[in-house]
């Protein structure tokens, strides 16, 4: 939702006008009413209904209507039962591309009137929900309007897709839909560059790469931000079970075991939403006193946590396709100014990005020797009140850079 939501923001700096077109009832893991201002006052925005199957769906489960369904099929409890395991195969299977199928035709049929009453340059489709891209397909075809889609995740090549159970049939109408939405854009545009070979080789053509970013007046220094007197460790975001690195638990419970003091001002501060296996491995480790669990916590003041914090913890999905996993978060740690401790791939995309910047250190998934090394080390720094000094050169990833970025693009396949 960020990065689309700073496209809007932005867009008019570079001689583009945004009309957005969004869900009126949609379901949503979470809300953040505080960003609505984010959004300029002359922007149209159209809102139509859609009808989503998640009620069904969560009765079925045997979960209450106000229940938060998590992206990327994370359970929020422990082991699922045979109605969940169902259910989960109904979702991957018969709603193809995603839940949000059944608002591609209405979609199609309003927004292709729509576009025949009101003069508009060009169509950018962002997701997933990948449904979003098959209203972007239809429309192209009636329209013949230049069309960029925006990759924020994989479709076919996703860490979870292995997890879908997808029968054969499935699978094969994933696969053609993406190959069809990849021949048929003017420009294909993707979060990393790893992910983007993948998608250029089904696609045979080239693709276009706008990296993720942070938001210059989000961190703005109105008022200085004291940093914590604990030794803290913190880590925003979802944390599903490939996030969930054992070796990272394992590693605090060896460095609290190693140094007193330091077991008496660690502190891991966990902002957003787990999978059970997170708090069965505190638990296990015996770590519940030195560990702080946090709901959705307001983006605005996910800014000052993150630059109050000793530390930032960055986990990488442990999947096959971890090299090119870039986390949006990531770049708002670059511009917090305050050091990074990275578990994924030494040789990853997420490795490169804070080793450019300078900004902290990296371990493998299963390297405890080192991942211990680097937090002791992180701990002296602490200890000796050493400033951080990283975080350099990362204006290239600001919101407004992206933004450019983009409007480049759709002056290309508009040819302005």
């Amino acid at each position: 939702m960020q990065r689309p939501l700073k496209f809007v923001k932005y867009l008019q700096h570079f001689g583009w006008e945004p009309i957005v077109y969004t869900v009126e009832n949609g379901e949503f893991p979470e809300y953040d009413e505080s960003l609505l201002k984010e959004i300029p006052e002359n922007i149209k925005v159209i809102k139509r209904p859609i009808f989503e199957p998640f009620s069904i769906y969560k009765w079925f489960i045997g979960q209450k209507k106000d229940y938060k369904l998590v992206a990327g099929y994370m359970h929020q409890k422990k082991a699922s039962k045979w109605t969940e395991k169902l259910a989960l195969w109904v979702r991957s299977n018969l709603f193809i591309p995603d839940a949000r199928m059944f608002w591609i035709r209405p979609s199609i049929f309003f927004l292709s009137k729509y576009l025949k009453k009101n003069k508009v340059d060009a169509i950018i489709t962002t997701g997933p929900p990948h449904s979003v891209h098959v209203i972007g397909l239809g429309l192209k075809k009636i329209t013949k309007l230049p069309w960029l889609t925006d990759f924020r995740d994989p479709w076919t090549q996703i860490d979870y897709w292995d997890d879908l159970k997808l029968t054969q049939f499935a699978d094969r109408t994933h696969r053609k839909l993406e190959k069809d939405v990849l021949n048929h854009a003017d420009k294909v545009v993707c979060v990393s560059p790893t992910w983007g070979e993948g998608l250029a080789e089904i696609g045979s053509r080239p693709i276009d790469y706008i990296s993720n970013g942070y938001d210059e007046e989000d961190m703005h220094d109105e008022v200085s931000v004291a940093l914590d007197t604990d030794f803290t460790i913190v880590h925003i975001g979802m944390m599903g079970k490939s996030r969930n690195h054992e070796v990272f638990w394992q590693a605090i419970k060896e460095c609290r075991e190693l140094n007193e003091v330091l077991k008496k001002n660690l502190k891991v501060k966990l902002y957003g939403k787990l999978d059970p296996s997170v708090q069965e491995s505190v638990k296990n480790n015996g770590l519940e006193a030195c560990v702080e669990i946090h709901n959705y916590v307001p983006h605005s003041e996910i800014v000052q946590i993150q630059k109050s914090s000793q530390v930032l913890y960055l986990s990488v999905n442990e999947t096959a396709n971890a090299k090119g996993i870039l986390t949006g978060k990531i770049y708002e740690y670059l511009a917090a100014k305050r050091p990074i401790l990275c578990i994924g791939p030494e040789d990853g995309e997420a490795a490169k990005v804070v080793a450019d910047a300078g900004a902290g250190v990296v371990s493998g998934f299963h390297d405890k020797e080192r991942l211990v090394k680097n937090i002791m080390s992180l701990y002296d720094d602490f200890q000796n009140k050493k400033a951080f000094e990283g975080g350099s050169g990362i204006e290239k990833y600001s919101r407004k850079k992206q933004t450019e970025a983009l409007a480049e693009l759709l002056n290309q396949i508009t040819k302005k």
